[in-house]
């Protein structure tokens, strides 16, 4: 390369702008595409070249099955020049009963099933087209559409089928592509019909009205569409939303009183054998006690069956439960995102997708009726020469015998074009006989007539309405033994269930070791009645309170993360229990402040060693999950000290620091925070925070003197009470060595409840 070839191949530009055109190509090239739905025929390219190319194979429905491979070679091969996985995905797609409300591909094999199982590789299953999918591509030799040349150039692919079948809405689609997606529901085609038919009536037909032909969407694995009008219809009038699609449960009573619930129909795009391992997954979390078995009975029909772990059972209650923690219940989203002549990107509403595939159809109409009167006017051209001929049977047999041009001959004496002359000299002998004229004659007429009706076709919109709608209602028609598989049953949404109700309501006692083994005992019992309480060496107990199993057990961990466990699924007394650990993600290291029942109606005091504090509401101290929640954002050096509950009607805070001093202020002063660092409670100088409690400023404190008896000692906390922040005073004389307002549980004592 020579130095003065150099600069020219070097084009100096910001990297900024280099970057954002290619990409920007890059971006239109996978939006108009591989990933976007047209809106004239609903297919991506992918789609429409497996269809063409298996056209071109003759893999027609009345015909043979051909290899799956050799779809997918030719396709990749001719029209498609990418992943031959890809393809085959999309193919096989097409052939799902389950996935397509009116498959494209017959497939025969392993083609994927229900449960989530994939399809057999391409080299073992067979594939032809079926009755719709050539009803989409009807009329494609027609001069109905444009063609285009393949990426390689050695061949033609058409832009769009012309068929009259909605695919877009009848089959729907999802994509994703740069910066948009799109997501569409199938939908029956009878009511796309009847909507249709109403368009072409009055164009001008509003949303509400076409929504009386089109119910919402219609899914091959049927369900029941819960949402109601006034969601749907938001939804297809913009060209977003969603829709709740549950799966259709009945209930079988069995005898006895038994009873069981079936699941006959699922949501689209569910798998059945990942629904079952998660319905089946809740039972052994114990996450839905009132549920005893799953099994899957299915064989060409889905049936689940869900028995209820007793009689007494609410039917109704496992039911809504079902929907709330399974996909027995899921969410199908609405992105009516397609291209419009094959071009512009946008999110239509249903009434605009439906007048812009019946504008499609009028053009096709044209374009079909255009390219018969073409063809019509080459025959008539053939047809009256051959009339010529026989009226002037014996002078062109005498020309032909004679001349030896006798091609230029017949057209200079007759008047004949190119093409008679031509025909005429190929005539065979057996065409002279009487009785060809006579047919001749006939056709010429006929064509006429055909003519005569595609130009007034052509010149007259109101016979191109009629026509089409014709078209449409037999087109409706064909698909009657197909009536809506999904119900539409408004339904109200799945409020959160009082799982409490699940849970069958018994005192227990929890005890929880220094060392975080935990346990729960049947009974409130006291710790000092029950001397075969053992527990492992070294240890002891560190928190025991009287609980329900229906309560949820708030863990609080010295770095500010909160846990709760649900008190019904405490290990047993016997033994030594279990550790915390194995049912939250605690690091070892991280001590436990305080364990106790979880009142979500109650107000709690949360303060950290460093003096600062807030008021959390019992409901925001709910975490179900094994990681807990972060409640406390900490300083540097800070452990949460303690989380207590606020004593009803309780008006002030009190607050203890290590250097005994006390300080009360009025319980408005504190914040009420979902979660945070709080304020400052008291100021130190050295040390920091002992203990803080809530109570009734006019009732004053008490605490337990020697002998453990509660000896109200200072009924007028007054001279302590100053503004929130101060350092204090010294304690009231006698107040405990613990320096605590609530003495710690000492080994073999109760605690506070």
């Amino acid at each position: 390369m020579t130095t003065e070839s150099v600069p020219d191949q070097i084009i100096d530009e910001p990297f900024s702008s280099a970057l954002s055109e290619r990409y920007l190509v890059y971006a239109l090239s996978t939006i108009t595409a591989r990933s976007l739905p047209d809106v004239r025929d609903g297919l991506k390219p992918v789609h429409r070249r497996l269809l063409w190319a298996m056209r071109k194979l003759k893999l027609d429905p009345a015909g043979a099955y051909k290899k799956s491979a050799r779809v997918v070679g030719d396709v990749i091969g001719k029209y498609h020049p990418h992943g031959d996985a890809s393809v085959y995905d999309a193919m096989v797609r097409l052939a799902q009963d389950f996935s397509l409300r009116y498959p494209l591909v017959e497939g025969q094999g392993n083609f994927g099933n229900i449960d989530g199982d994939n399809a057999a590789a391409y080299r073992y299953t067979e594939a032809k087209l079926t009755k719709t999918a050539m009803r989409l591509m009807a009329g494609i030799d027609e001069g109905t559409v444009p063609f285009r040349s393949t990426y390689n150039g050695e061949e033609d692919e058409p832009e769009v089928f012309p068929g009259l079948f909605p695919n877009l809405l009848a089959n729907g689609a999802a994509g994703i592509a740069v910066g948009m997606a799109t997501s569409i529901p199938p939908h029956n085609v009878g009511e796309l019909c009847d909507a249709a038919v109403h368009l072409v009536g009055t164009r001008d037909a509003r949303d509400e009205t076409l929504m009386k032909y089109v119910k919402g969407p219609d899914f091959p694995t049927g369900g029941v569409l819960v949402d109601d009008e006034a969601v749907i219809l938001k939804a297809y009038v913009t060209g977003r939303g969603s829709f709740r699609i549950r799966a259709k449960i009945e209930r079988e009573d069995l005898k006895g009183g038994a009873w069981q619930l079936v699941v006959t129909e699922i949501p689209y795009g569910v798998a059945k054998g990942k629904l079952i391992e998660q319905i089946a997954g809740l039972i052994g979390d114990k996450k839905l006690p009132i549920l005893g078995d799953v099994r899957d009975e299915s064989a060409e029909d889905i049936r689940i069956v869900l028995e209820p772990r007793s009689r007494t059972v609410d039917a109704q209650l496992l039911e809504e439960s079902l929907y709330k923690l399974s996909d027995l219940e899921s969410r199908f989203s609405l992105n009516l995102n397609v291209l419009e002549h094959g071009r512009t990107p946008g999110v239509m509403s249903l009434r605009e997708a439906l007048l812009s595939w019946i504008d499609f159809q009028y053009d096709v109409m044209r374009n079909r009726a255009q390219w018969r009167i073409g063809k019509i006017d080459d025959r008539l051209e053939l047809v009256r020469g051959y009339l010529i001929a026989f009226l002037n049977l014996d002078r062109v047999i005498e020309i032909i015998r004679t001349e030896d041009e006798p091609k230029a001959v017949m057209m200079a004496e007759f008047g004949l074009t190119d093409r008679q002359a031509e025909a005429i000299l190929n005539m065979r002998l057996r065409s002279l006989r009487k009785l060809e004229e006579m047919e001749l004659k006939g056709e010429e007429e006929s064509l006429l007539a055909e003519k005569g009706e595609l130009e007034a076709l052509l010149g007259d919109e109101e016979l191109q309405k009629a026509k089409l709608k014709e078209e449409l209602r037999a087109l409706k028609k064909d698909y009657k033994d197909d009536p809506r598989r999904t119900a539409v049953t408004p339904a109200a949404v799945t409020a959160d269930v009082d799982w409490t109700q699940m849970i069958d309501k018994e005192p227990v006692s929890v005890i929880l070791s220094s060392r975080g083994w935990i346990r729960a005992m049947k009974g409130h019992v006291d710790l000092a009645t029950v001397p075969e309480m053992k527990f492992r060496e070294g240890d002891e107990a560190a928190f025991h309170f009287h609980a329900q199993t229906t309560d949820r057990i708030l863990v609080v961990a010295e770095n500010g993360r909160i846990f709760t466990v649900g008190a019904d699924k405490l290990p047993g007394g016997r033994g030594f229990g279990e550790p915390l650990r194995l049912m939250i993600d605690l690091e070892g290291e991280v001590e436990i402040v305080t364990a106790l029942p979880l009142d979500p109606k109650a107000k709690y005091l949360v303060a950290a060693s460093d003096g600062r504090g807030f008021v959390a509401l019992g409901e925001n101290l709910s975490a179900e999950t094994r990681k807990g929640k972060q409640l406390v954002n900490l300083r540097k050096g800070a452990k949460v000290k303690l989380v207590k509950p606020i004593p009803e009607g309780a008006d002030a805070i009190a607050v203890v620091g290590e250097n005994r001093k006390v300080l009360v202020f009025s319980l408005e002063e504190m914040p009420e925070l979902a979660r945070g660092a709080g304020v400052q409670l008291q100021r130190y100088r050295d040390g920091g925070l002992s203990d803080a409690i809530g109570f009734r400023l006019e009732d004053g404190i008490s605490w337990a003197m020697g002998g453990g008896t509660r000896n109200r000692t200072e009924p007028d906390m007054t001279p302590w009470k100053v503004v929130r922040g101060a350092a204090g005073r010294m304690a009231p004389q006698g107040f405990p060595q613990s320096n605590a307002f609530v003495p710690p549980v000492k080994k073999n004592d109760e605690a506070q409840d």
